[in-house]
Parts: C-alpha cells; sequence; structure tokens
C-alpha cells in the first residue's frame, strides 16, 4: 500500500514537473500569457502603427515582438537584421530615416519599426486580390515575401510561415502596450 502511494506520489511530481517545464517553454515561445512591449518602445509602436491603419496595432506589436523579441541587435541565421529583422536587400529598398538623423539605420528600432509598418502596407497592397484573408497574407508576405504569397494565391505552404501567421495572430489578442 505505501509502495503503491509513492509510485502514485512519484508519477504526480514527474507529470507536475514535465507540466510546469512545458508551460514555461509555451510561455518562453510566446505560445501562452501576455505579450508585453518594452516601456521604451511603446510609443514608438503606437506612432508607427499610424503609418498603416490596416495591420491593427496590437498585431503590429506582435510582429515585431515575434521579429526579434524586442533585441535591436538580432540577427537571424538567414541575416535578417535588427528588431524589425529586415534582410539587407530589402532594407536597402524599403527602409527609411524616419527619426531624421540623416541616416537610415535597421540597427535604429526609431528608423526600423516605422520601416517596418510601412512595408506591412506595401505588402498589403501587393497582395490585394490574393485568395484569402488579407492581413494573413500580409503577415505572410513580410515572412516569405509577396512574392511567395501570390505565387501560392495566399499563405505559402512553408511551417515558418504559416507557424509566424499563426503565432502573431494569437499573441495579438494578449499584446501589453
Amino acid at each position: 500500500m505505501i509502495r503503491s502511494l509513492l509510485v502514485l506520489a512519484f508519477v504526480a511530481a514527474l507529470i507536475g514537473a514535465a507540466a510546469w517545464w512545458g508551460l514555461g517553454r509555451a510561455r518562453d515561445a510566446g505560445l501562452i500569457g501576455p505579450v508585453v512591449v518594452p516601456t521604451e518602445y511603446r510609443q514608438l509602436i503606437r506612432d508607427a502603427s499610424r503609418r498603416c491603419p490596416q495591420v491593427p496595432l496590437e498585431v503590429f506589436a506582435a510582429q515585431i515582438a515575434q521579429e526579434s523579441g524586442w533585441d535591436h541587435r538580432a540577427v537571424s541565421r538567414a541575416g535578417a537584421q535588427g528588431i524589425a529583422q529586415f534582410m539587407p536587400e530589402v532594407w536597402k529598398q524599403y527602409g527609411i530615416d524616419a527619426n531624421d538623423d540623416g541616416k537610415r539605420s535597421v540597427w535604429d528600432p526609431q528608423d526600423a519599426i516605422p520601416a517596418a509598418a510601412e512595408l506591412n502596407c506595401v505588402n498589403r497592397r501587393l497582395v490585394r486580390g490574393v485568395s484569402g484573408d488579407r492581413l494573413q497574407n500580409t503577415l505572410a508576405a513580410y515572412n516569405a515575401g509577396y512574392g511567395a504569397v501570390r505565387t501560392y494565391d495566399g499563405i505559402p505552404p512553408f511551417p515558418e510561415t504559416e507557424e509566424y501567421v499563426r503565432r502573431i495572430l494569437e499573441s495579438a489578442r494578449t499584446i501589453v502596450l
């Protein structure tokens, strides 16, 4: 009887530990709980989101959080740079000097965040007429390029892009500005 209770207690402890570990990993991955915009970026996100009002403020904030986790020094394995994760060739085309300091810097959130908002509107125009939800297609275009969205007539069947769109829309419901 005591042995059975000890085994049951041990199994319950293992299940609890596994659940706690999984919950922590899900929270770290941004799958549950609120997504908090760091104080230093809150006004910048609000201001920049006005550049493309068709992408709701919460969605835009969740997108930037998804891109870099708010790290303005982030560099992806693919070579995307900065808080908004621009590829160098995309930055050359769409980067802006939003803070009027005379430089267009992918590393400066005051340039990169407004540029990301403007790129959302460019992508939104470029995916007009594509099947599916236009907001989802806009986000997919930011991740995979508008050409892929047009080629596949909607969100491309790339696991990374499908997950990107899903996580942003899910996180947008929990954004804390």
